[in-house]
């Protein structure tokens, strides 16, 4: 296999291909790279739609479980967050010749607008995505109060 290289964790941030005469790509490269300490974090994409009915906020979530999410809302803010292990050293497993796969976990919270109905919030998790559906209240006309003449 003349293709796979060992896997080393701090190859990429000391090997000469780290300097590229491409600035652009140097730049690009910064952020693929791996602290040497701890996870490394990232969030999720997010799409937040309204309508007429309410709002939707769509995340990807691929490879996580519903007991991997923990969704909060608390005084008008939507929370959302996980944490993946990921995939346990053993030694059944054998070296790493390419691991870009890691554990990461996040947190993101959104700031819900005053029409909507937290108690009514439904979210469903399917194929990774995570939908997440926010009512909006019922809205109430005006009470008119008459005046009377004395």
């Amino acid at each position: 296999m003349k293709t796979l290289t060992l896997y080393n964790p701090l190859a990429p941030m000391w090997s000469r291909s780290s300097f590229r005469n491409d600035p652009f790509e140097l730049f690009d490269s910064f952020f693929d790279l791996e602290p040497v300490m701890g996870k490394f974090p990232r969030n999720p994409a997010v799409d937040a739609r309204e309508d007429d009915k309410g709002y939707t906020i769509e995340v990807e979530l691929p490879g996580l479980s519903d007991k991997d999410i923990k969704l909060e809302i608390k005084e008008g803010l939507l929370t959302l967050a996980t944490a993946d292990k990921g995939e346990k050293e053993e030694s059944s497993v054998g070296k790493w010749l390419r691991r870009e796969r890691r554990e990461f976990s996040f947190a993101r919270s959104f700031e819900l607008p005053e029409d909507a109905d937290a108690e009514q919030t439904q979210a469903k998790l399917k194929d990774g995505l995570l939908t997440i559906i926010l009512p909006k209240k019922p809205t109430v006309a005006p009470k008119v109060i008459e005046v009377k003449v004395a």
